[in-house]
């Protein structure tokens, strides 16, 4: 059974992830109107994401311009092969106008 309220458009953006005060570099994978999928890059220890926790996602828009969102972590899990990578689902809690008028880009 599928969960998802939206369609999800594959990407590869690079992302800034910001979680209680700290900045982690990152991908996202995918998006929709109403969610996100990031990676982070990786790291020598483990970063623990909590669900339900509030997060922002900053990316560059193809414009230049820089786009902050305010997010909620939906999950997380760590992915390990050679450092330790987060995959990470965010439900974007405010959508900026701009985020709606990329979406349509696609």
């Amino acid at each position: 059974m599928e969960k998802r309220r939206s369609n999800r458009i594959i990407v590869s953006l690079k992302a800034e992830l910001i979680s209680d005060g700290v900045n982690y570099a990152g991908f996202i994978e995918n998006l929709s109107e109403n969610g996100l999928f990031v990676t982070t890059t990786p790291t020598k220890t483990a970063i623990v994401f909590t669900p339900e926790a509030p997060c922002e996602i900053k990316f560059q828009l193809p414009s230049g311009e820089t786009l902050n969102l305010p997010c909620k972590i939906i999950w997380a899990y760590r992915t390990p092969p050679h450092g330790i990578t987060n995959s990470i689902g965010l439900e974007i809690i405010d959508q900026h106008q701009k985020y709606i008028e990329f979406l349509k880009t696609f």
